[in-house]
């Protein structure tokens, strides 16, 4: 069987029926739009939350003091458990599976001046495992605070962008002076501008970042806020916690059952469960979308229903001196996989250049910057003709399951 006959036959009959079938292929396109552009948008938003999710930072945990709630020892529950400026470095010693720990503090309402602008802001001592771990990275010619600065206690500051706009406005801030309450602090560094979706003490464009040792200097703050830690391996975060609920209540006297003890925010598996909701709305869409494009493929059945028909007599003739059922049968899928294809990759080319078209749409960045933009991924494409083969299948197959059981004499009655 040669593919140019099958080839020509599907033209003459489509010469048969114009009208039938150009308003099957424009279904056909239609349904492939649909859903070409519901997953490109599901995919532009998957991705942007993606991107802003990485704002506070990748495969962290947050851990604060608690209070116990379970007798140990003989010690009564209700005991304050606080954080001091050595813990860190215990845990760490405690739990080699973990890359980075830092501690932090928070002063919130803080002077900070510069010239005759006077504000209240945010103030966090934290170290250098905050570029890493919290992505704190610096904009052009500046740094953020090093090894250095915290064990010299320099007064030098790392200042979130939003925040160097009030303070400095169009003015380069770096190296400039400005007092930290009534302290001369030395501006190092600014952060380039990113979307946080999360936080856990308001937004890092808004804040005032100096080291941590300095920090307690100035502000005096016997304990610290919380301890930020980044293990090895992001898949074993449960592991970690549960070693560094051990260690912390062997040094603390609590029990490393009591929950209450510690407070840890697992933002790693926050993450987690956030990108399977984004996965479970991409399906919701895709299902919305292969809903219209199944009302194409049945056009696309009744299509070869009347093409049967009206071919019967040939189709009885062509069985009668020899034709086999496998040739009728392939015939009739095949001219099914043209007539869905065709209308199908028509449809995925004005896609595309539809959602290419939407991205040189100006629109305002604080949208842009939530939302994202449509986006046409290869996996989007191979969903899209996997769809389109099994549905051109279907609407081939039972029409030419039937053509392949015509009675090649009860056909010669067809005209």
């Amino acid at each position: 069987m040669q593919f140019s006959t099958i080839y020509n036959i599907f033209i003459r009959d489509f010469r048969k029926q114009k009208k039938r079938l150009t308003l099957t292929l424009l279904a056909l396109g239609w349904g492939t739009i649909s859903i070409m552009l519901l997953l490109a948008f599901g995919e532009g938003i998957h991705r942007q939350m993606h991107i802003n999710q990485k704002g506070m930072g990748e495969g962290i945990a947050i851990l604060w003091g608690g209070q116990t709630q379970i007798p140990f020892k003989g010690l009564g529950k209700g005991r304050p458990i606080r954080l001091h400026a050595e813990d860190p470095q215990f845990i760490k010693s405690r739990v080699p599976d973990i890359k980075y720990i830092t501690g932090e503090y928070h002063r919130w309402g803080a002077r900070v001046k510069y010239k005759d602008v006077v504000l209240s802001e945010h103030v966090s001592g934290n170290a250098p495992e905050f570029e890493q771990m919290r992505n704190f990275i610096p904009d052009r010619g500046g740094r953020m605070i090093n090894a250095l600065d915290v064990k010299l206690r320099r007064r030098v500051t790392f200042l979130g962008d939003q925040l160097k706009v009030r303070l400095f406005g169009d003015e380069d801030p770096i190296g400039k002076r400005i007092q930290v309450h009534g302290v001369p602090f030395t501006v190092i560094g600014v952060m380039i501008p990113k979307m946080q979706m999360s936080s856990y003490s308001g937004m890092d464009e808004d804040m005032l970042s100096i080291p941590n040792t300095t920090f307690k200097a100035v502000f005096g703050d016997p304990w610290l806020d919380n301890i930020v830690y980044q293990p090895y391996n992001i898949n074993d975060m449960e592991n970690v916690e549960r070693q560094i609920y051990e260690a912390m209540g062997a040094k603390y006297k609590f029990d490393p059952k009591d929950e209450r003890a510690l407070g840890i925010w697992d933002y790693a598996e926050s993450s987690r469960e956030f990108n399977n909701m984004m996965t479970g709305i991409k399906l919701f869409l895709g299902i919305i979308g292969g809903l219209t494009l199944l009302i194409a493929g049945v056009g696309v059945a009744n299509i070869m229903y009347v093409s049967i028909k009206e071919r019967t007599r040939e189709i009885g003739i062509k069985m009668a001196v020899g034709a086999r059922k496998s040739y009728v049968l392939t015939q009739f899928l095949i001219e099914a996989l043209i007539i869905t294809f065709g209308g199908g990759f028509g449809g995925m080319a004005i896609s595309y250049v539809m959602t290419e078209g939407f991205k040189r749409i100006p629109i305002e960045s604080d949208v842009l910057e939530f939302m994202g933009r449509p986006t046409v991924s290869l996996e989007i494409g191979l969903i899209v003709v996997t769809i389109l083969g099994i549905m051109g299948l279907l609407s081939g197959l039972f029409p030419a399951m039937k053509a392949a059981s015509v009675n090649p004499v009860e056909s010669l009655r067809y005209e």
